[in-house]
Parts: structure tokens; C-alpha cells; sequence
């Protein structure tokens, strides 16, 4: 009895747990209908365009428990606090397409007059909770949504709470007028407050053209999704931005494949493709890039500028903090392509595009 009593206990925790708003909603109803009409759709989940096992054979979830919290390296996170420039944010004009990098996925995107912020993540901790999960670096995490400018529209790349933080979208749901993101993750953004006429969810190859004549496309990734239990219920995507002058790649998640070679032939040359670089690992090669990958997708997406982001603020991996960007910026040189590296803050220019700078060093 006393151990019914345990199992009853736990899961009554593990219920009641889940239930925070921050897991946010599965799809459902009208919006389910449509995702069940989604080539991507099948047997109950979406789907990659090639198999896209989560781990490699003979690697279990208890030995990356294992290797996350015994066999990491010790310079996993920064000894130091990371260097940033925090500063006020001026309306921006018809000239080059200006970015602004706030550590890890998420940037501002500064084009034509309008402000474009992607996968806005500002908590202490990419987690449901604010008392476990990954801790931002010191120094990575000193912006938060006062210190925007006004935006014109969000972008999210998919749900997971590296990409899609629940006190960001509760705090941006009445100021922003367009959110534009991957089929099914609306759920939660109206879940959490977001009107649904605000909202634009995009199957792969769909497009939509704002109110200011700017066109998003929503590209495959080689990813996944999912805020609990279910995984992907809701879509991973790139996007291709097109708005007018220039042509902008948002990477999103991805695994190296050959999405990247077709994008590049259907919409390239690209000004500019910001691309994950970091928490790699050997057990999980199909889910992220490696940075030589990195390289070789912006490459393949014919980028005249390569922007390397998913570093710089959590430690999702095992890999020493500022690996990732070493190896890209080696790998850059290699291969030729022009490679910009931001300082956390830091507002660039694509083009001409800012020189290396080697801060983290």
C-alpha cells in the first residue's frame, strides 16, 4: 500500500508539474485538421525529409545523463563574464541591413525601417522553470524586452525553450502586431495570450507577405519539437527572408543535409545566412551541425556573409563554451567565406560586413 501510495504521490507531482502554462498547448481542433493535411505530417508527428534518429545506435538517454554531468569539460561554460554592449536602439532607415545579436538564437533584425526580432529568449534559464535548466553565461543575459525598440514582427524557428520562452511571449503578446512561425506552434502562442488574428504559422515551402511588403518563406530544417512529452507536434523551420534589396537566411535548428543545397538554388545568393553553431555532439550528429558543417551549409546556400549563432550564452552540450566559434571561423578561412562575429549587444552591418573579431579569446 505504502508503495501505491508512492507511485500515486509522484505522478500526481509529475501531473501537476506539466501543467505550468510555460508547457504550453498541443495543437488541436481547426488547427490540428490543417497540420493533419501537411506533407510533413505522418503516422502522428512530423516528419524530417531524410530519417532523423534522435541519438546514434548503442547511445542511451542514461549515458547522455552520464556524459552531460560527469564527463563534460571543464571550460563548458565561461570562467570569466562575457564582454557586451548595451546600448539605446535608434529607428534605422533604408540602408543596410543591420543585426543585433543577444547571445545563443536570438537577434534583432534591423531592415528597410522595420524591426524583426527571431526566437527571443531573455530568462536566466532556457527551461520551463526559473530553478533548473541550462543558466545563462554572465554577461549573456543582460537584455530583456524593455531594452527593444518597438518590433514589427517575431519570428520563432520552433517550440523548444532554447528558441520559444513563455515570459518573453507574455510580455511582447500586446505590443508586437505579426508573429511569424512554424505550423502548430501557434497553439501556444495563443495559448499563452497572442491573438490569433496576429498569428502566421507556415508549413515548409509556404510564403507570406506582410502588411510592408516583406516576404517570409518557411523552409525544412533537420530538427525537432516539442515543450513535454510529445515531440514533434508542431514544425521546425528556417526561413528565407526576401524584402526587396536584400535576401536574409534565418537558420533556425538544423542538422547538416541537403535542404541547405536546395534552398540555396531556389532563392540564393543570400546576403547573409545566420546559422546554428554549437551543442553538437557525437551521440546527436543528426539534430545539430557541427561547425565545419556550419561552413559548409551557408556555402551551400550560396551566403555571401555567414552569421554563427546558438553559441555564446547556455551550455547544452559538453563542449568547451566558445569550441563552436573557433572551429567556424577556422573553417571560414578554409572554405573562404566571410564570417561576422558580434560581440553580445553589438549592432553590425551586413555589408559591408564587419570584420572578425576574435572577443571571446
Amino acid at each position: 500500500m505504502l508503495f501505491v501510495l508512492i507511485i500515486i504521490l509522484i505522478g500526481l507531482i509529475v501531473y501537476l508539474f506539466i501543467r505550468q502554462p510555460s508547457f504550453g498547448r498541443l495543437p488541436e481542433g481547426k488547427r490540428l485538421e490543417r497540420i493533419k493535411k501537411s506533407p510533413q505530417y505522418r503516422d502522428g508527428s512530423f516528419k524530417n525529409i531524410s530519417e532523423t534518429p534522435m541519438m546514434i545506435g548503442g547511445v542511451s538517454m542514461w549515458k547522455i545523463i552520464k556524459e552531460m554531468y560527469f564527463k563534460k569539460h571543464p571550460d563548458v561554460t565561461p570562467s570569466h563574464q562575457l564582454p557586451f554592449i548595451k546600448k539605446s536602439f535608434n529607428p534605422i532607415g533604408a540602408g543596410q541591413p543591420e543585426i543585433t545579436w543577444f547571445g545563443h538564437s536570438s537577434y534583432l533584425l534591423q531592415v528597410n525601417g522595420l524591426n524583426i526580432l527571431v526566437d527571443p529568449v531573455f530568462s536566466e534559464r532556457a527551461s520551463p522553470v526559473s530553478y533548473v535548466g541550462a543558466k545563462a553565461f554572465g554577461g549573456s543575459n543582460v537584455f530583456g524586452v524593455d531594452d527593444l525598440p518597438s518590433i514589427d514582427i517575431v519570428v520563432i524557428s520552433h517550440d523548444h525553450y532554447d528558441h520559444l520562452d513563455y515570459h518573453v511571449i507574455k510580455q511582447l503578446k500586446k505590443r508586437v502586431p505579426l508573429f511569424v512561425t512554424s505550423m502548430g506552434v501557434g497553439a501556444h502562442l495563443e495559448f499563452w495570450g497572442v491573438d490569433p488574428k496576429k498569428i502566421k504559422e507556415l508549413d515548409w515551402w509556404e510564403n507570406f507577405v506582410s502588411a510592408q511588403g516583406f516576404e517570409f518563406i518557411a523552409a525544412p530544417a533537420r530538427h525537432f519539437s516539442g515543450r513535454g512529452f510529445n515531440r514533434n507536434q508542431s514544425l521546425w523551420s528556417s526561413y528565407v527572408l526576401l524584402t526587396g534589396n536584400y535576401r536574409i537566411y534565418i537558420g533556425g535548428d538544423s542538422g547538416y543535409d541537403t535542404h541547405f543545397k536546395t534552398i540555396g538554388e531556389k532563392y540564393g545568393p543570400f546576403d547573409v545566412a545566420i546559422l546554428e553553431d554549437g551543442q553538437y555532439n557525437e551521440m546527436w550528429p543528426n539534430i545539430h551541425m557541427f561547425p565545419e558543417e556550419t561552413v559548409q551549409a551557408a556555402v551551400d546556400l550560396k551566403a555571401k556573409v555567414l552569421l554563427p549563432v546558438h553559441w555564446g550564452k547556455y551550455a547544452l552540450s559538453i563542449h568547451p563554451w566558445n569550441e563552436p566559434i573557433e572551429r567556424a571561423v577556422k573553417k571560414a578561412a578554409e572554405l573562404h567565406v566571410t564570417t561576422i562575429t558580434p560581440m553580445i549587444g553589438e549592432t553590425i552591418n551586413v555589408q559591408p560586413p564587419s570584420a572578425t573579431k576574435y572577443w571571446w579569446r
